[in-house]
């Protein structure tokens, strides 16, 4: 083979890994969305249930107690991810997010992280601010974490005073 045929076919070959390369890492990202958009509705799911089937019959010791034993079963059937901490955060989800087409349309945006971040900022204003801050800028976890942490919120807020 010449020196201009083995060219061609280098050229050839490193456009078509290029190509299948690009193939590649398209489908895994859709992959991770798709995994991360089902991962945050069913723990939204959950936690729904649970508050309606459980909390909201206003049977808060006796939920407890129920919270506490489904735990137990669903670790052990599961694993870690579904303590009765994880699943009280479920809960709360829920509840500050009713709507579960809306938890639907940020899911395919945000990751169950994201969520975890956002909804231990008890303050409605605040938690609306990083939400939407992170889906416009497409925060990573750490990201949304440092802004938190550097309180930018409460800068922005001086700043617009």
């Amino acid at each position: 083979m010449n020196f201009t045929k083995k060219v061609m076919n280098m050229d050839i070959t490193t456009s078509l890994l290029g190509d299948i390369s690009h193939l590649i890492d398209r489908a895994k990202n859709h992959l991770a969305t798709q995994f991360n958009s089902t991962l945050v509705l069913l723990n939204w799911e959950i936690g729904f249930r649970i508050d309606q089937g459980i909390l909201k019959h206003k049977r808060a010791d006796y939920g407890k107690r129920i919270i506490f034993q489904l735990a137990k079963e669903l670790q052990i059937k599961y694993g870690r991810g579904f303590d009765r901490a994880s699943l009280f955060r479920m809960v709360q989800f829920s509840k500050f997010f009713p709507d579960q087409e809306i938890v639907a349309t940020l899911s395919q945006q945000l990751s169950w992280s994201h969520f975890i971040e956002i909804i231990a900022i008890s303050d409605d204003l605040k938690r609306s601010y990083y939400l939407e801050m992170c889906r416009i800028e497409r925060w990573s976890v750490r990201t949304l974490r440092s802004k938190i942490d550097t309180m930018l919120y409460e800068r922005t807020a001086l700043a617009k005073k």
